[in-house]
């Protein structure tokens, strides 16, 4: 059975294609068919770092219904049970998909013939991107070290619960207004978590509620920061840790830490993984560990969620209005916290 396994970031600039792309090597060393999908439709460049001419028909031509499978878009690369699936910056409309073709694409990797289908999802916190993120329950998330990076990572998560409790419950129903009405209503750090929703809900509306807070309750995002220095960085992970599961009420898992490593850069350039080019290096070290651990613990399956077609940035443009997240600057301190 294929694992899809997302891998998205809060904010660009953090690494997360560059990881895409040597996670995708490491597996395909472990043995695994490996698939990497360039599902950045707003700024698709995974082919660059793989060293793949962007020459071919890629996911737009799916979407268009100019293809009917992505097995007929599947790119060779120069490593051995490693395929690619371009992106598609050329036709438009692609960086923004009806709920409808996105269940499409959805299904199609679902059938890829792979043992894993890496998805190198653009940055931020747009309905594309958190729903295809929401394809696996443990899904990856990259960081950096860096305040913004962090809050960032913070604010994805967020709008990922919001956005599976929302969607969990069928159009117009009583339990959706809940929902919206949480979120609404409430104040960042005040202790009124997500999971504690989830649970109202179960109790108030046992014959819908009780599936959604085992999905939540499973719910179980990984992180990896990147571009690490020492153990003063890997505190701002266990901050970001410490939030989401005091705010959010979910667990998260740390399962890489990535060290900053000037042969990154030169491999960008090169258009060559530094996995193959110097896999002694030690981000490539590290790319290496992690893809040992997710080949041990692939993940979880996906929330069950209804369809919708809604445009998430504007609902959550309401509902989180007026909402701060001011940083506190200090020893490797972060806060989420409100008035």
């Amino acid at each position: 059975m294929v694992t899809i396994l997302p891998i998205a970031s809060g904010k660009g600039g953090v690494g997360k294609t560059v990881l895409a792309a040597n996670l995708g090597v490491c597996l395909a060393g472990l043995g695994r068919t490996v698939v990497l999908a360039d599902l950045d439709l707003g700024g698709a460049n995974l082919h660059t770092c793989l060293g793949v001419k962007n020459r071919n028909p890629g996911i737009g031509a799916l979407a268009w219904r100019q293809e009917k499978s992505l097995a007929n878009l599947l790119v060779e690369t120069r490593v051995d049970r490693l395929w690619f699936i371009p992106g598609d910056n050329l036709l438009p409309g692609t960086a923004n998909l009806e709920f409808f073709v996105k269940q499409r694409i959805l299904r199609e990797l679902a059938r890829l013939p792979a043992d894993f289908v890496l998805l190198d999802l653009g940055a931020g916190s747009s309905y594309n991107v958190v729903d295809f993120f929401l394809t696996s329950s443990s899904g990856l998330l990259v960081i950096q070290p860096e305040a913004t990076s962090i809050l960032n990572a913070y604010s994805f998560l967020k709008t990922s619960v919001y956005r599976m409790l929302f969607r969990s419950f069928p159009r117009a129903s009583e339990e959706r207004r809940r929902v919206a009405d949480f979120v609404s209503r409430r104040v960042e750090g005040s202790g009124a978590s997500f999971l504690e929703l989830a649970r109202e809900l179960a109790r108030d509306f046992p014959a819908s509620a009780p599936p959604v807070l085992d999905q939540l309750s499973r719910f179980f995002p990984r992180v990896v920061l990147n571009e690490g220095r020492g153990p003063k960085d890997a505190s701002l992970g266990l901050h970001l840790r410490d939030m989401v599961t005091r705010n959010l009420g979910i667990p998260m898992e740390y399962v890489g830490f990535l060290l900053r490593d000037e042969a990154v850069p030169r491999s960008v350039a090169e258009r060559t993984p530094l996995a193959l080019s110097r896999p002694g290096s030690p981000f490539a070290r590290g790319a290496a560990a992690l893809a040992a651990r997710i080949a041990a613990q692939p993940g979880g399956a996906p929330p069950r969620l209804f369809e919708d077609d809604e445009d998430l940035s504007g609902a959550l443009e309401e509902a989180f209005r007026d909402q701060d997240y001011p940083v506190e600057e200090g020893p490797g301190e972060v806060s989420a916290g409100g008035p």
